[in-house]
This record gives C-alpha cells, sequence and structure tokens, in this order.
C-alpha cells in the first residue's frame, strides 16, 4: 500500500513516516520544508521514501505527484500549528490549513484515493472547565485562528465525505510532545530554556491543562487508524495524561537538576483556552488502540533527546 504523507518532514509527520516505513508502507513524502520542516528528521529513512518539496496550495505540481505515484492513501499532516503565530499573523494559517486543504480534497478526489486521513486537533473542540472531557460528537467551539483554521479543515473533511464520497477519516489528537519538536511548544522552550539556564516564560501561572500524548504513540494509533478506521467517523486520539503547565515545567527542571527560580511567569496569551481533555473511550472500542506512554516517562525520553541534539535545538533558535 502507498501513503502519500503531507507534512512529513514535520515533527509528528516525520515520526508517522519513520514507523509507516518499518511498517512496510510505500512513502511518498510532500513537504513544503517551511521554518518547522526539516529533511534532517527523516534520514534514517530518506534512501526508502520518495520525497517532493511543494506547497499543497501548488495544485498544478500536486497534481504531476498524484499522477505519478498513485497513492492508496492520504495521511494529512501538513498544517500551521503554532497558536502565538496565528494570533500574530492568521493568514498563512488559513491559507495552508483551510485552503491547502480543500486543494489536497479536491486532488484526492479527483485521483480517487481509498482514504483520507485528515488530522484535526483537539483544540477544534474549545476549552473545557476542570470536570468533563470531549467526545467525537462534542460541538466545535474553536478560539484561537489557529483553532479556527484547523476546524474549518475538519468541517471540509466531513462535507467531501458527505457530499461526494470521498473516504475521509478524522482525527483529533491532544498535544504531542517528543523528540524533533521545533522548540516553539513548551515542552522544547522549557527544555531548552533550562538547558541554557535562561528564564523560563510561561503564561499568567501556568494553570492552563493540557493532556499530552507523545509522539511515537500518535503516529501508531493513525497507522491503527488507516487498518481498521472507517470513512466518516472521528476519531479521538488522547493519553490522558494530564497537567498543568507549570507541573510539566517543573517535572522538566526535576530531571535537568535545575533550579524552579527559572520559571519566569508573562503576560497571558489572549484568549487562551484553560484546559482540554479528550474521551477515547470510542477510539479504544473500535480500534484496540490505548497510549503507551506514561508523561514522567515520555518527557524523560524527550529531555535525554535534547541533550543530545543540542545543536539542533540551538540552531532553531538563533
Amino acid at each position: 500500500m502507498k501513503l502519500l504523507i503531507t507534512g512529513g518532514a514535520g515533527f509528528i509527520g516525520s515520526e508517522f513516516t519513520r514507523q509507516a516505513v518499518k511498517e512496510g508502507y510505500q512513502c511518498v513524502v510532500v513537504d513544503k520544508l517551511t521554518y518547522a520542516g526539516d529533511i534532517r528528521r527523516l534520514e534514517e529513512v530518506l534512501e526508502k521514501i520518495t520525497f517532493y518539496r511543494c506547497d499543497i496550495n501548488n495544485r498544478e505540481f500536486l497534481e504531476y505527484i498524484f499522477s505519478k505515484e498513485k497513492p492508496d492513501v492520504v495521511v494529512h499532516w501538513a498544517a500551521e500549528s503554532h497558536v502565538d503565530r496565528s494570533i500574530s499573523d492568521p493568514s498563512p494559517f488559513f491559507t495552508t490549513n483551510v485552503l491547502g486543504t480543500l486543494n489536497l480534497l479536491d486532488t484526492a478526489k479527483k485521483y480517487g484515493v481509498k482514504s483520507f486521513i485528515n488530522i484535526s486537533t483537539d483544540e477544534v473542540y474549545g476549552e473545557l472547565g476542570d470536570e468533563g472531557s470531549f467526545k467525537e460528537d462534542s460541538c466545535l467551539k474553536p478560539n484561537s485562528p489557529y483553532s479556527v483554521s484547523k476546524a474549518s479543515a475538519d468541517m471540509l473533511g466531513r462535507a467531501y465525505f458527505r457530499t461526494y464520497g470521498l473516504p475521509v477519516i478524522t482525527v483529533r489528537p491532544s498535544n504531542n510532545y517528543g523528540p524533533w519538536q521545533y522548540p516553539e511548544k513548551l515542552i522544547p522552550v522549557v527544555i531548552v530554556k533550562a538547558i541554557k539556564n535562561e528564564p523560563i516564560p510561561i503564561y499568567g501561572r501556568g494553570l492552563n491543562v493540557r493532556e499530552w500524548l507523545y509522539v511515537s504513540d500518535c503516529a501508531e494509533a493513525v497507522l491503527e487508524i488507516i487498518k481498521k478506521g472507517e470513512p466518516g467517523e472521528i476519531y479521538n486520539v488522547g493519553s490522558g495524561e494530564e497537567r498543568r503547565n507549570i507541573e510539566v515545567a517543573k517535572l522538566i527542571l526535576s530531571i535537568l537538576g535545575k533550579p524552579e527560580d527559572l520559571i519566569s511567569f508573562v503576560q497571558d496569551r489572549p484568549g487562551h483556552d484553560y484546559r482540554y481533555s479528550l474521551d477515547v473511550s470510542g477510539t479504544w472500542e473500535k480500534l484496540g488502540w490505548k497510549a503507551k506512554t506514561k508523561l514522567e516517562e515520555g518527557i524523560r525520553r524527550t529531555v535525554e533527546w535534547y541533550l543530545d541534539h543540542i545543536d539542533w535545538a540551538l540552531e532553531k533558535v538563533t
């Protein structure tokens, strides 16, 4: 089976590509290689994949790739994903996440793919208080330009399934973390700042809650969805590992043996969602999948990776 993987040189997309190659899939990777993309993430499998540097809004090039490669399945990871950047300038998020997804869905429809895995996010649901979890049929109430753009892409997938019969499957993962994450997200920021003994910026008082999913578990879940998922279905992919941002920062500092007074509270992000939490019981029941990695273990692995690859991380932040 041949997979066309968009955003395959990104943080999560590259982990998925590495796992897919090991599973024996033929992999065609399409990536624009923006600031957050890096072909080095694919070095260990580069000779086993076909790579195209392509913007998913380049319809002519995309059609060439589809006609030449004839993929069976599209796994659509490509996205602008950093909330802070979306607040500063929403435009690229709607260009890539909405128009790019529309272009990809249209091309996949034209070339008759057998399955289209549309990667969304838990942020499309909005925020929760201290209790409860989002189910797949919960209302979408996105609050940031980023999450609105992802909700739009999510709904485009639904429309193409319902209107055109394109076999779209929607995946909504929780916050991913792990090796190779671009150091603008919370966990790599804390790690790199702590290694450099620099102040670690934490929004507000660090009380916002996220559900943390180790990147290899997320990739594994999507591989299971390719095998067992049903067109038109939505799958929440989470870990149950909820922590406040301040707790995550303190855990990283403890692992590194750094003092907590490196933490510096800064003005909160505009519209900052308080808590996300996914009910994944439906996904477990349908797929037999469950996240394996506890947060403490995953953070330790991640810290060790950044210590071993600090030159890469410092290159990205300088």
